[in-house]
């Protein structure tokens, strides 16, 4: 019984010594789909310019549902876009859950755009393409086919996006 608290004890301090590793760079991919959510969601969110807020943050909330197609095949939309887990922080915009349910919540969320969303994703997102489709790009919310700019589109508002890209 003394050596099995012994080495526990000795477990609980060493992983409590272990420091939490240096996240990777934020990289916004220009591959075809499935796209995973970033691990180290924290590099991503300063590269958004985002607000880092606690996990958990669930003031002001709002949720959509996102959409997209490459090619006419539908992308799966993954869990914990948004969201270190391992630092236990958020952005502002976030997904939970796989499926397409995007979160807008704490400080500062009626500012995302889905610029943000995509630069969260890891995923490049402009006029012309989404991911490595480049040829069209079509965003429609609620219904209404998007004219300007898709990254600057405010998400705040909507009840759904979808974004249909095309090689």
């Amino acid at each position: 019984m003394r050596r099995l608290l012994v080495a526990l004890v000795t477990v609980v301090l060493l992983v409590g010594c272990v420091s939490r590793p240096e996240p990777a760079p934020a990289v916004q991919r220009d591959t075809p789909p499935p796209w995973d959510a970033p691990r180290d969601a924290i590099a991503y969110i300063q590269a958004a310019g985002l607000k880092e807020l606690t996990l958990g943050d669930d003031a002001d909330p709002w949720i959509l549902d996102l959409e997209v197609t490459v090619d006419g095949e539908r992308v799966e939309i993954p869990a914990f876009i948004g969201i270190d887990r391992l630092r236990a922080i958020q952005a502002p915009v976030h997904t939970h859950d796989p499926g397409g349910e995007v979160w807008l919540e704490g400080a500062e969320n009626r500012e995302s755009t889905l610029g943000h969303l995509f630069g969260l994703w890891g995923v490049r997102l402009s006029d012309g393409c989404l991911g490595a489709a480049c040829g069209s790009v079509t965003v429609t919310v609620d219904g209404e086919e998007l004219d300007t700019d898709p990254t600057s589109l405010l998400l705040r508002g909507a009840k759904l996006i979808r974004v249909d890209a095309t090689s």
